[in-house]
């Protein structure tokens, strides 16, 4: 297919709101973790203040395949900002892949908290393969390997999908977020 002036210029204009979306998340992950000392576990993982919204806004008004490169690029920003780096090969699953998968929120863009619960369980698979691989040896006392993974990501990813699923709700139920463009 044969790429026209228009198409370009419609490719020009996500990927410029993709770099504000991804710029916006990181201010609000930033924020959350040296501003407002949220919940900050000790193998990585927070509660911030909503920085999954922008991302997931963007995988619901652009779809799938824009929301899932944002989320790779966020997840390599992230990376460098978080530093909760333990081993290299951690880096691809606790990265691009959990961040990425935010962006199947976009397939679900009829029903948007569906697509936020999508998202946030796609990543949560990500950060428990992760968790099982590479954290084993942190599990409490006692504790499976499996269960302690699922644990210790829900204790982070519950709050965050409660948080954007409401301000989601909310946003689109005040018209003040527009997904279908």
């Amino acid at each position: 297919m044969k790429e026209t002036i228009v198409t370009k210029s419609v490719n020009t204009k996500i990927l410029a709101e993709a770099i504000v979306f991804i710029a916006l998340a990181n201010v609000l992950y930033v924020t959350s973790k040296f501003y407002f000392g949220f919940l900050h576990l000790p193998q990585g993982g927070s509660v911030t203040l909503a920085s999954m919204v922008p991302l997931l806004w963007f995988a619901l008004r652009r779809g799938p395949r824009w929301g899932v490169e944002a989320g790779i690029v966020y997840g390599l920003v992230h990376m460098v900002i978080s530093g909760d780096i333990y081993y290299p090969t951690q880096i691809l699953l606790d990265y691009p892949l959990a961040f990425g998968a935010l962006g199947l929120a976009g397939a679900f863009q009829k029903r948007p908290v569906v697509g936020v619960g999508v998202g946030i369980i796609g990543r949560f698979i990500f950060h428990f393969i992760s968790g099982v691989i590479f954290f084993g040896q942190y599990a409490w006392e006692g504790w499976n390997v499996y269960v302690y993974s699922a644990a210790y990501n829900a204790t982070y990813l519950i709050p965050e999908f409660v948080v954007s699923a409401i301000i989601i709700f909310i946003l689109l139920k005040r018209n003040l977020l527009y997904i279908y463009t």
